[in-house]
């Protein structure tokens, strides 16, 4: 637990080596470092591997602070400091941290030596597709305090946690997933997060990786293409063209592609990383 802005943050470390793999998680991730374990385990086995669990999540506390994309950055940013872990680190967002790793290497480029996407969010991906951003009703942050989030975990308790066809999750990690969902799940900050993306993307809108920086994404298997023949991987395919060296996966699995793919993913990762080094050394 490290101090942050005057409240408590978790900051989860795992394994060592030449790359610090800096994992953050979607919107409403009630427990990150249980929902990312399988990944890090496998990732630690050669890198040392983090999770700033952001406030609101997991073992942090809450906070007042606007869940501006500026605040959520400096927040992760102060968090890795005080904790001691040095830069320049490989960014691995989930689904909407895409857009604060997108501000975080504009802002700071010499503390990202590589992005990692898991089916992240990117500031264009509204725009190409022309979807509007949904907003999450207010009162879903009473869900925590009146008892409500711990009778949903109780009558849904699968709707909070991760397809496991393995049962490669413990019983002790999906206990404690649920304990944490009734105690986290909704609150404030989740919320506040979630009816902010839409002023997040637009502070963003007119940033792109630039050109020398590494981009893997990991995209999820698309469906039908739509009318206008727009894909995911056709959204990724635009967003990373130009750039020096850049990959695509398509993964088959759920928005939540480390749950069922944590062994495929960390392949990918050593090799990407590995062609990071092949050709700084050139």
């Amino acid at each position: 637990m490290v101090t942050v802005s005057g409240r408590q943050m978790h900051v989860y470390t795992q394994g060592e080596g030449e790359n610090t793999i800096v994992l953050t998680p979607g919107l409403g991730t009630t427990a990150p470092v249980l929902d990312f374990q399988p990944l890090i385990d496998e990732l630690a086995k050669t890198n040392k591997v983090v999770v700033v669990e952001p406030f609101g999540y997991g073992w942090s506390d809450l906070t007042d602070n606007e869940r501006t994309v500026e605040n959520i950055t400096e927040e992760l940013r102060t968090a890795l400091s005080v904790a001691g872990i040095n830069g320049p680190y490989v960014l691995m967002p989930h689904s909407i941290s895409g857009i604060y790793a997108m501000y975080y290497a504009n802002t700071y480029p010499e503390e990202v030596k590589a992005i990692i996407g898991i089916d992240c969010t990117l500031p264009e991906m509204s725009a190409y597709f022309g979807e509007s951003i949904p907003s999450m009703p207010s009162y879903l942050s009473a869900l925590v305090p009146t008892g409500i989030a711990r009778l949903l975990v109780l009558m849904m308790p699968n709707g909070f946690l991760p397809i496991d066809p393995t049962h490669i999750y413990s019983d002790e990690n999906l206990k404690t997933t649920k304990v944490l969902s009734a105690w986290q799940a909704y609150n404030k900050n989740v919320v506040a997060e979630g009816n902010e993306i839409e002023k997040n993307i637009e502070k963003t809108s007119t940033m792109k990786f630039v050109k020398d920086l590494p981009v893997l994404i990991f995209a999820k298997e698309g469906t039908t293409p739509r009318e206008d023949g727009k894909t995911t991987q056709s959204f990724y395919e635009m967003a990373l063209a130009g750039l020096d060296n850049s990959q695509i996966v398509i993964l088959e699995g759920h928005h939540y592609l480390h749950w069922t793919n944590y062994e495929t993913m960390s392949n990918d990762v050593s090799q990407f990383l590995n062609s990071i080094k092949t050709n700084s050394s050139k």
